[in-house]
């Protein structure tokens, strides 16, 4: 257990069931107590935060959306631009601003008729948002550029 002041944060990724939720209420409550399944009951710390990332909130009750503080945002409304422009900080040092430009004009270049291809002409066994397939290819991309890559930034 570790006792320091330093803000800890768990992050509940998915989608938000209404048993589920049901069942963190008691961590929503003042006493914070996590009660789990088994019967064990673990208390959060002053210096313990939640971070909910859920998939929707169609279960999602008006009072737990408002306990929680949760924000909800439609993968349409935020783009795969932002993750783009995220992604490009994170390019080896080695590229100067040439070399970013060339590959951001690619990126936009490639990026919208290739997502344009997957929606229209292809089947995907299992339901993708775009910036789901941004990522993989910023990825695939990222894998590629490891050679570039200073030992000291690892």
């Amino acid at each position: 257990q570790d006792t320091s002041p330093d803000r800890k944060w768990l992050i509940f990724d998915g989608p938000v069931d209404a048993v589920w939720i049901e069942n963190m209420n008691t961590v929503l409550d003042d006493n914070k107590k996590l009660c789990l399944m088994s019967g064990e009951i673990i208390q959060m710390s002053r210096g313990m935060n939640l971070i909910f990332e859920p998939m929707d909130l169609a279960v999602a009750s008006p009072a737990t959306v408002s306990r929680c503080g949760m924000v909800y945002m439609e993968p349409a409304a935020m783009g795969w631009k932002p993750m783009v422009d995220s992604w490009m900080d994170t390019l080896p040092t080695v590229f100067g601003d040439v070399e970013r430009s060339n590959i951001r004009n690619l990126i936009d270049w490639l990026i919208p008729p290739l997502l344009h291809f997957v929606r229209k002409s292809c089947v995907e066994t299992a339901p993708t948002v775009d910036q789901n397939l941004v990522k993989s290819g910023l990825n695939l991309f990222s894998a590629q550029l490891t050679l570039f890559k200073d030992e000291r930034e690892y």
